[in-house]
C-alpha cells in the first residue's frame, strides 16, 4: 500500500476511534457526573470540543501530540469511571425496595420478600412483601413470559415456576431503580441502575404489565425435566444471594433480563448456542422453539396465539367471582394441561 494511502487510512481510523470514544465519554459524563444538568452539558461540550480538536490537529500533521493528549484525558476519565461502584444503599422505588432471600432445607424452600402488590395504577398500589414456602418435589412446570412494550424486538423476560398445588412464583431480573427514576435503555449502558431480582405472585408481576401498563404479554411452557426445573429454580436463588452479598450494575446489552436467564439456563442445559435473539429479547420465544426448548407438538404460530395472555388477564378483572389469576391466564395455553 502506498505511504500516502496508508497515512490517510491511519488518520481515518484514529478519527473514528476518537469520535466513538468521545461520544461514549459525553454520555458517561451526562449519566454519572454528580452535578446538575447545566454543568453536565458544559462538561459534555468541553469534551466534545477536545475530541474535535484532536481530530482536526491530527489531520493538520500534529497527530502524535493531539492523540497523546486525548489518550491521557480519556485514561483519566476511565480511572474516574472505575470508581463508580454499585450500591445497596439508595432511596429505592417501592416495588424494588426489598431483596429476595431464601432458606433451603432439603426440598423445602422458604422465600422472604416475595412481592404481592395490589396494583390500581403505576402510582396507586397496596404494597405487600410476603414470606412463602415451597416444596421443590412438587415443582411441575416452568413458563417463560415475554412482555412487549415497544415493537417486536424489545421485551422483558420473566420465568414462572408452577407447583402441583396450583401456586406459581415468578422471577424477574429488573433494574433496581431509585424513587422517581424510570427505565432508560441508554442509561442502562452507563451504570445508571443496579440489578434487582424480584420473586412475585403472578397476580402482581404479570397483571401489572397487562392491566396497568398496557404491555402485551405472552406465556410459553418450557420443556424441562423435573430435576432441571429444580436446578433452574435453585440457580435463581443463587443469583439472589449473589446480589445480596455484592450488588451489580444492570447493563442493557450484557446483563439484562434475557442474557441473565440464558446464563442461568446454560448451567442446566449445557451447549445452548449463543444467538442474536438473546439480545433482541422480543425474539426469545423463536430461539427457544428452534432449540427445542418449548412444549413439543405446536408450531410457533400456535404457541404465540395460545400463549397471548393479555386479553385473558384484562378479562379477569371484570369476571365476577374470579379468584385464580394464574389459572385464568392459562386457559388455552399450549402444554398447560400436560
Amino acid at each position: 500500500m502506498p505511504p500516502r494511502i496508508l497515512s490517510v487510512a491511519s488518520r481515518v481510523v484514529a478519527s473514528l476511534v476518537v469520535l466513538i470514544s468521545a461520544a461514549w465519554a459525553c454520555l458517561a459524563l451526562w449519566y454519572q457526573l454528580p452535578v446538575g444538568p447545566p454543568l453536565k452539558i458544559a462538561a459534555g461540550l468541553l469534551w466534545a470540543a477536545g475530541g474535535l480538536a484532536a481530530i482536526v490537529l491530527q489531520w493538520r500533521g500534529r497527530a502524535a501530540r493531539a492523540l497523546l493528549c486525548y489518550a491521557v484525558a480519556f485514561a483519566l476519565l476511565l480511572a474516574w469511571w472505575a470508581t463508580i461502584l454499585p450500591s445497596q444503599n439508595r432511596v429505592w422505588a417501592d416495588d424494588v425496595s426489598q431483596q429476595l432471600s431464601a432458606r433451603v432445607d432439603g426440598s423445602s424452600v422458604t422465600l422472604g420478600n416475595v412481592r404481592n402488590f395490589d396494583w390500581r395504577s403505576d402510582t396507586d398500589y397496596t404494597p405487600r412483601w410476603e414470606s412463602r414456602s415451597y416444596d421443590l418435589q412438587r415443582l411441575r412446570s416452568v413458563d417463560v413470559a415475554v412482555s412487549y412494550w415497544t415493537g417486536p424486538a424489545i421485551a422483558h423476560t420473566l420465568v414462572s415456576f408452577g407447583f402441583d398445588d396450583g401456586r406459581f412464583v415468578t422471577f424477574s431480573i429488573e433494574i433496581r431503580k431509585e424513587r422517581g427514576e424510570s427505565f432508560s435503555s441508554i442509561g442502562g449502558f452507563f451504570k445508571q441502575f443496579e440489578t434487582s431480582l424480584i420473586a412475585a405472585d403472578e397476580h402482581d408481576i404479570l397483571r401489572v404489565r397487562t392491566n396497568v401498563r398496557g404491555e402485551d404479554v405472552y406465556l410459553y411452557r418450557v420443556r424441562l425435566s423435573q430435576p432441571d426445573m429444580r436446578s433452574l429454580f435453585m440457580a435463581y436463588l443463587g443469583e439472589a444471594d449473589s446480589l445480596v452479598r455484592a450488588p451489580s450494575f444492570y447493563n442493557t446489552l450484557t446483563a439484562n433480563c434475557t442474557t441473565i436467564v440464558y446464563a442461568l439456563a446454560r448451567h442446566i442445559v449445557p451447549g445452548l448456542p449463543m444467538d442474536y435473539r438473546l439480545l433482541a429479547s422480543g425474539y426469545l420465544p423463536e430461539y427457544l422453539h428452534d432449540v427445542g426448548g418449548l412444549v413439543p407438538g405446536y408450531d410457533m404460530a400456535a404457541l404465540r396465539s395460545g400463549g397471548r395472555i393479555t386479553d385473558r388477564a384484562i378479562a379477569f378483572d371484570t369476571t365476577p367471582g374470579a379468584t385464580d389469576f394464574s389459572r385464568a391466564i392459562r386457559i388455552g395455553l399450549p402444554g398447560a394441561s400436560q
